[in-house]
């Protein structure tokens, strides 16, 4: 009995011993061939992967600023955002009155702006909410009577609500009005809307960024920020932003969407 038990221990011995050489001799073969795999295998799939991610997308936020939405030179007011009065600190520049942080540099623009044309001249900033107010209505009342220099200029009255349609393509509501920042300035040859030569205003859309300030309302932007062509409303963003956003032709509102909150 002893020498049968003895013997099938033997014979699981040798069993176990000869699966454990099989296994490891498999092992050893799949070893060898993965060493054998192409190296560039990995290399190839992320380059595959890289091309097909759309390349504008790749361009624009390979550059892009680190900012914030919630930064405050880059705070949104227009009639989507409309905010209640912001009380910023405020300096005198050129006659007008600015959120005192871009005080230096708009007095940089406003020089390099007259080394361009010297009959450059600041015309608007910072208007409270009350002022804002008071400015709309009488637009309003312009439009209402059909008087020159106004888009109803024919003499005819029209509705109030056709006048408030109108005076939006040049003037904001109170509350809506980026002016209330003491970040947006009007700047320009003569006091008139889009009456500045057009080589002029070429020239200072194209240093503004050096500055920290962009074209606030470009010719094609009205999609994205709601109003016309202004060749005289320049708003500070940050010198960094600035640059990007010129780079790129975008508005302040298709900035904004890139950047986290």
């Amino acid at each position: 009995m002893q020498r049968q038990t003895k013997t099938r221990k033997l014979k699981k011995g040798r069993v176990l011993g000869g699966l454990f050489v099989v296994l490891t001799f498999i092992f050893l073969c799949v070893l060898a061939v993965s060493k054998l795999k192409p190296q560039g295998t990995k290399e190839a799939t992320s380059s595959n992967k890289t091309a097909l991610s759309s390349p504008k997308s790749e361009n624009e936020k390979s550059d892009l600023p680190e900012a914030h939405q919630s930064d405050w030179n880059l705070i949104l007011v227009n009639r989507a955002h409309p905010k209640e009065e912001l009380f910023p600190h405020l300096t005198t520049v050129g006659g007008v009155q600015v959120d005192s942080r871009i005080a230096e540099e708009l007095e940089k623009f406003l020089a390099a702006a007259q080394a361009i044309d010297p009959s450059e001249h600041l015309i608007s900033a910072y208007r409270s909410v009350a002022y804002q107010e008071q400015l709309f209505n009488s637009y309003v009342e312009r439009e209402m009577a059909g008087a020159a220099g106004s888009l109803n200029n024919t003499g005819q009255p029209i509705s109030q609500e056709e006048a408030e349609n109108n005076v939006k393509t040049y003037s904001q509501p109170a509350g809506s009005s980026e002016h209330q920042t003491g970040l947006a300035v009007d700047i320009s040859t003569v006091d008139a809307l889009n009456q500045s030569p057009k080589d002029v205003v070429a020239e200072l859309r194209k240093i503004a960024p050096n500055y920290g300030f962009i074209l606030r309302f470009p010719e094609g932007g009205k999609s994205s920020t709601g109003v016309d062509y202004e060749d005289w409303h320049f708003r500070y963003v940050g010198i960094d932003n600035a640059k990007y956003m010129a780079k790129h032709k975008l508005t302040l509102e298709e900035y904004l969407k890139l950047l986290p909150q």
